[in-house]
Formats: structure tokens, C-alpha cells, sequence
């Protein structure tokens, strides 16, 4: 059997990965169950934690929502919703005639993107490598390692690179040590450093994490289908290829929808804890300009207006991202 790249794939593994699954077309004859008093009541704690849940997410994710009232006026303490001024669109026109908007868009998106894809890529890679591990043991210690950095705060996170990253810490050292550099490196005064500084700390902290699912995608294959795979002579990497990759696909897809959302959420702690004056131009995200306007500024329809950007750039990302992946794939989110 060929792939469409022309590569061939063993007798008995593409006999088992080419079978088809048939379904029952009969109608299953499911007895429903009637909404009575008594089921009501048998089902009542069940019941009560629901709406507990559906309360809590109401208060806290959409009566919130009634706040965006203030991107439509020139709002102001003093004289509140019903009295503050109404401005229409005029906070809109002002955030997209704005330089530093557009720069802090730009940034943004940018390191949002390479957020998305190194840890994307070097979670599935992580997870791969985990499973194949034949020793318990090690792979136990490895995988518990992996995972702690995903509990360190930001705060931490951001000390440990500044110490690592200055100009008497252990990467400046070392690159003296081995003879590749003469002068110290200023990592943190040169702006074409900062988004990969600031990648390799989402890497190195959330990549372990990220891992979970992955690894759970792959505890779930078919052992029988490596075992075919083995009996025809199939190596490892023959293995990834042709059964571990195509059975994460669906996961990979899922995922990757998801997360699409995430591009404008770049962050906020470590740009703002990293940065400084030398390399502001390229640490500014949206997070740090409704601070810096928003809070800083008093200006809360300002700071409002670029929430509410940010909110339906990610509202359509997904969407457009879930519309290629059901033209493209039988995978989508809804």
C-alpha cells in the first residue's frame, strides 16, 4: 500500500489502518427517559451543582460583558454609565489612528504566533519521545521534571532568566568559556532578541504540561496496530510515521483551533516584568497598552475599546480556523 508522498506502508499494518469500520445502520431502540417529579428528584444534586456552575459563569463571564458600554462613551468616574458622555465610535477611530496601537497589534500578534507554533510542535515532539521510553522509571522522573515548571509563577520564571540572561550570568559565561563571543551580550537591550527570549520561556515553562494531552492521544492507539507494524519489520520512526501522527491528527486539529484564539493573548507578565526602554518597541502587547491607558491614563473607555478588539479578533480567528479545518479536514471544533 503507498502513501500519497509514494512511501510504502507493511502488508499487515496498512491492512489493519485500511479496514473499514462498519456500523450498525438499525436504529437503536433506547428507551428515553421522561422529565417526571420523581426524576426530577432523583437527580436533584445533580441538579443544584448545575446551576451553581451555570450561575457562577453568568455573574462572573457575562454580566461583565455590560462593562463594554463604557468602549461607546467617554466615561468618567464621577458620572458614571448613565450620565457619561456618548462618543460612538470615536474610541475605535482613535485606537486605529494610533502608531503605538497598531506597533503594540503587530507585536502581539507576533509573539503570539511563535508562542503557538514552538510549543505546539515541541509538545507533540516531547510527547513522542516520552512514549517511546521503555523504562518506567525514568520516564516517571522525566515527566514529573517537565511538569514543575508549569506551577512556577511568572515572577520566578522572569528572575531566573534575568539572572541567567545578564551580563555576569551562566549563558554570557559559558559562551566566553568556549571561545564564541569576546564581550558580554546586553540579551535584554537588544530588541531582536526579546520575542525569541520570550519563547523559549512559554517553551520551557508550559511544553511538559502541554504534553498531558498528547500523551494521553497516545496511550489511547491500538497497541495492535504496532504490533502489525513490528511483525512486518517496521522500525520506530517508521512506526511515528505511518501510526502514532496520523492517530494524533484529530487531536493536533482540535487543538490547534483552540489555541488560534490565543494569538492576541500573547501575554502580559513576562513582556512587562522583561521589558524596558531599550527594547519597548517590540515588548508592548495589547495587555500592556490597557494598562498603561486604561489604568495608568484614567482613560477606561480607551483601555475598554482594545478589550473589545482583542475579544472578536479572537472570535473570528477561531472561527475562520474551524472553516479551514472542515474544508480541509474531517476534524473541526463545531
Amino acid at each position: 500500500m503507498k502513501q500519497p508522498d509514494g512511501s510504502h506502508i507493511p502488508g499487515n499494518m496498512a491492512a489493519i489502518l485500511g479496514k473499514d469500520i462498519r456500523m450498525d445502520s438499525k436504529k437503536s431502540n433506547v428507551k428515553k427517559t421522561r422529565i417526571t417529579a420523581k426524576e426530577l428528584g432523583r437527580q436533584k444534586f445533580m441538579l443544584i451543582w448545575s446551576a451553581i456552575f451555570v450561575i457562577y459563569g453568568f455573574v462572573f463571564y457575562y454580566l461583565p460583558l455590560g462593562g463594554w458600554i463604557m468602549a461607546f462613551q467617554n466615561y468618567k468616574n464621577k458620572t458614571g454609565f448613565l450620565h457619561s458622555q456618548w462618543v460612538g465610535l470615536d474610541k475605535f477611530k482613535f485606537l486605529f489612528s494610533d502608531a503605538t496601537f497598531l506597533r503594540v497589534i503587530r507585536n502581539t500578534f507576533c509573539m503570539g504566533t511563535m508562542n503557538l507554533v514552538f510549543t505546539t510542535v515541541m509538545a507533540i515532539f516531547f510527547a513522542i519521545v516520552l512514549n517511546e521510553v521503555r523504562h518506567s522509571g525514568p520516564k516517571k522522573v522525566i515527566q514529573t521534571v517537565s511538569y514543575l515548571p508549569h506551577f512556577l509563577s511568572w515572577i520566578i520564571v522572569t528572575g531566573i532568566l534575568n539572572d541567567a540572561l545578564s551580563s555576569t550570568g551562566i549563558v554570557n559565561e559559558l559562551l566566553k568559556k568556549f571561545g564564541l563571543i569576546k564581550d558580554t551580550i546586553p540579551f535584554f537591550s537588544i530588541p531582536a532578541l526579546f520575542w525569541p527570549i520570550v519563547t523559549f520561556a512559554h517553551l520551557w515553562k508550559e511544553t511538559g504540561w502541554n504534553t498531558i494531552i498528547y500523551l494521553s492521544a497516545i496511550t489511547s492507539i491500538d497497541p495492535n496496530l504496532y504490533e502489525a507494524a513490528s511483525i512486518d519489520g517496521a522500525g520506530r520512526w517508521q512506526k511515528i510515521k505511518h501510526i502514532t501522527l496520523p492517530s494524533l491528527k484529530p487531536t493536533i486539529i482540535v487543538l490547534l483551533i483552540m489555541n488560534m484564539g490565543n494569538l492576541l493573548n500573547a501575554g502580559f507578565e513576562v513582556q512587562y516584568l522583561l521589558g524596558n526602554g531599550l527594547v519597548k518597541s517590540v515588548s508592548d502587547t495589547i495587555d500592556i497598552y490597557v494598562l498603561t491607558w486604561g489604568i495608568s491614563q484614567n482613560d477606561y473607555s480607551l483601555g475598554t475599546a482594545a478589550g473589545i478588539f482583542k475579544s472578536v479578533v479572537s472570535i473570528v480567528i477561531i472561527l475562520i480556523a474551524n472553516a479551514i479545518a472542515k474544508k480541509t479536514t474531517d476534524e473541526r471544533l463545531f
